[in-house]
């Protein structure tokens, strides 16, 4: 657990005052330069965002609601609002917050470039927030993590079993859940696994280490990893060239969307599933139950995730302690796309 002194709550943060007297000028000098709205000469402008830049001041509204008790809003960062991992991720944190009595606002990070972090930062730090999570499923998330001023209270969510850094997070173990995925298959007796990865923010997702992981304990030869996109027509590329393979039998994919344009592929070039070759997803996304051969996927609760990560957020901003992070594996759901090898 992250120490009480290491939290956001206790961090020094520059203020109007600060910047006033690393400039040489008054406080309203700051105030009328921050807001434009006098007149002020072009030296002392000059001197002024010098200093706003060397020590890192935002207007910070969110700061000014904790002082002030008006915890009205929370806000969400995010890469992206429309894949099914984040858009169920938010709606937990929507459906914990309204329950609260708290509305939620949204910033999405356009990319991991610093200008484009930073400008998500200060649009959601010009509100009155009273803290805000950040979903850290990729590259741009990660950044917005560490580049985050330690001004208000604080909170990640994303997948992985548990990270460094001083942020508390809700956690989804999704090694645990690639590891067991993955032995699923081998205890169906094929002897390795291929994988077929999504995107990630590192130089493997926990999906992927779980896959690896599983293969190193059972001392089955690993294949290299394949590369996707997120998009079901990205799966099925990939599954034409693994159908004209005879030594894939079993595919773990990252994600479901992966996973359907797989089977697709191998079917339309003439493989059958699972008969031929098994084939897991990840996700569990509603559709999969109702695909043929019904996918057998891991279930990942994103709701449960955003809810989990707005209760963490609400314990930091009522007691401005850091709280313990939350960790839970997804669970393995087997249906019709894997079977024994015959």
């Amino acid at each position: 657990m992250t120490k009480d002194s290491d939290y956001p709550l206790k961090q020094k943060v520059p203020v109007l005052s600060d910047v006033a007297k690393a400039a040489g000028v008054s406080v309203p000098t700051v105030s009328r330069v921050l807001n434009s709205s006098k007149y002020v000469a072009p030296e002392l402008r000059e001197r002024v965002m010098h200093a706003v830049a060397e020590l890192g001041y935002r207007p910070n509204g969110a700061a000014r609601a904790t002082r002030s008790g008006k915890r009205s809003m929370v806000a969400v960062l995010t890469g992206a609002t429309s894949n099914y991992g984040y858009a169920k991720t938010i709606e937990g944190i929507e459906q914990a917050a309204r329950n609260a009595g708290l509305s939620v606002i949204i910033s999405v990070i356009e990319s991991d470039d610093d200008d484009a972090v930073n400008a998500a930062i200060d649009l959601v730090l010009s509100q009155p927030v009273a803290g805000v999570i950040i979903l850290e499923f990729d590259r741009p998330g990660l950044a917005a993590v560490k580049a985050f001023p330690q001004s208000v209270p604080l909170v990640s969510a994303g997948g992985g079993s548990r990270r460094t850094g001083k942020t508390p997070a809700a956690l989804l173990d999704e090694r645990g859940a690639g590891r067991d995925a993955t032995n699923h298959l081998l205890s169906l007796g094929h002897r390795t696994v291929h994988h077929v990865s999504v995107p990630t923010m590192g130089k493997h997702s926990g999906r992927t280490e779980g896959w690896r992981a599983a293969l190193t304990a059972a001392g089955v030869p690993i294949p290299p990893v394949v590369h996707a996109t997120w998009e079901p027509a990205s799966g099925y590329r990939v599954g034409k060239e693994l159908a004209a393979r005879d030594d894939v039998t079993a595919v773990f994919c990252g994600n479901d969307d992966v996973a359907i344009g797989v089977i697709s592929a191998l079917l339309d070039n003439g493989k059958r599933v699972p008969e031929d070759v098994s084939v897991i997803g990840f996700d569990d996304q509603p559709y999969v139950a109702m695909w043929r051969p019904a996918l057998t996927t891991v279930r990942q609760d994103f709701r449960d995730l955003g809810a989990r990560a707005f209760a963490l957020l609400a314990s930091a901003i009522d007691t401005g302690v850091a709280p313990s992070s939350s960790g839970i594996k997804p669970k393995l759901v087997i249906r019709e796309s894997t079977a024994a090898v015959e």
